[in-house]
């Protein structure tokens, strides 16, 4: 017998699975899907009203979006590793910050979990951008989704309810699940990701990258989708709970429209396959169709707020769709040699539509009652509607004739 023919020991393989991802994609599904719909009560508490909330969330916002640009130069002094365990370092302080309970502690503790939310997404969607190949990028959001799918459904309901019995317990739960996710990141052994760039090269100004992403209209589609998706869930997350509130529907409605909207996710490969058959684009573009119908409904029928819920739930629908096939038109598009760069300017969706939506609501809160938040929300869904027809017909769909790559 050969020597080649003995058995031999190989180490295990650290290349991270899909499902690895995913599993990173629920714990950090279950931080903050605890304090989703409590977030939003706390900082009404404390600010007073309404527009005084949307005025923390705006600013909060800006410094949010700020830091989240920053990131990817932040990387280049910092390893990857680094910064995602300070992600997780900042949501840890954010709930000690919550605890506090005074106005200034409240909307330091916001712009906590934001700066965590943005660091961490873009650390995460670079490691998914180095180990995973763009066939499997649909395959791998819609698994994150699935994962996600539980502590979302639940995490909003319970965080509420968790609230209420007593004021610590849904922070302290959220820290816990903060401390799991850190321990799991360093158990996977992710390190620095993939090194596919030239050893020596200048540091990135933070502003050149976006001259990039400026340049490629595919990218700026779908950059857009994200930030009108985000805006729709920050206004079903803020601001229903708040109509509830002064409608006399009480604090728990919003929770509790959130988590069976939520539990949709669970719907996240077989809405990826309705997607692939019809075409990313023709998916997207009938989502954000219908979501504005509903938003715009919500807002006719405010005068019956029962039916406004009920219409909010029907758009969320939409927006759990778009979850799963929204971001697909600029992952399909990211060039590999700015993986790190493009997921910030990507991440940024985030902190735009939590400084959009606020403002929006300023604005019209002025002049309008909080139901006229939901028909200026229907006005940008049907700005996406009319973008996403400006998409490729095919794209996302398998080419046979190219060995049965991804149209992109």
């Amino acid at each position: 017998m050969a020597i080649d023919d003995y058995p031999i020991a190989l180490p295990r393989s650290r290349t991270p699975k899909l499902k690895h991802f995913a599993l990173l994609a629920g714990l950090e599904a279950a931080v903050r899907g605890s304090l989703i719909s409590v977030m939003p009560l706390v900082v009404r508490d404390a600010m007073g009203s309404t527009v005084g909330s949307s005025k923390v969330y705006f600013f909060v916002g800006i410094i949010s979006l700020t830091w989240g640009l920053m990131v990817p130069w932040a990387n280049r002094k910092v390893p990857r590793r680094w910064m995602y365990t300070a992600g997780c370092g900042l949501y840890l302080v954010g709930m000690v910050l919550a605890l506090m309970g005074t106005p200034a502690s409240v909307a330091l503790a916001l712009m906590c979990n934001a700066m965590a939310t943005a660091t961490t997404f873009v650390c995460f969607n670079a490691y998914v951008l180095d180990y995973v190949d763009r066939a499997n990028l649909g395959r791998g959001q819609s698994m994150q989704m699935f994962y996600a799918a539980t502590p979302w459904a639940l995490g909003p309901v319970l965080g509420v309810w968790l609230h209420d019995y007593w004021r610590p317990l849904p922070f302290l739960i959220a820290g816990g699940f903060a401390v799991t996710l850190l321990c799991v990141f360093w158990i996977l052994r992710l390190g620095n990701g993939k090194q596919i760039s030239k050893a020596k090269r200048p540091p990135i100004n933070p502003l050149a990258y976006l001259g990039r992403f400026a340049a490629q209209p595919r990218l700026i589609a779908g950059w857009s989708f994200a930030v009108i998706r985000s805006t729709g869930w920050w206004v079903y997350v803020v601001y229903l709970p708040y109509f509830c509130i002064e409608q006399g529907l009480g604090n728990k409605v919003g929770g509790v429209a959130l988590s069976l909207s939520n539990a949709l996710l669970f719907l996240a490969p077989t809405l990826l396959r309705l997607a692939r058959k019809r075409s990313v684009r023709v998916s997207v573009r009938m989502a954000f169709g219908f979501c504005a119908g509903f938003f715009l409904l919500s807002s006719l029928v405010s005068g019956l707020p029962w039916l406004t819920v009920l219409a909010m739930m029907m758009a969320s629908i939409l927006l759990v769709t778009l979850d799963v096939i929204g971001g697909l038109p600029f992952l399909m598009s990211v060039k590999p040699s700015e993986r790190t760069e493009m997921s910030a300017v990507y991440s940024s969706f985030r902190d735009v539509s939590s400084i959009v939506t606020p403002g929006m609501a300023w604005a019209v809160l002025a002049i309008a009652p909080t139901a006229a938040v939901f028909t200026a929300t229907a006005g940008l869904m049907g700005v996406a509607w009319a973008v996403a027809g400006r998409l490729h017909p095919r794209l996302g769909t398998l080419r046979p004739s190219r060995g049965g790559k991804f149209r992109v």
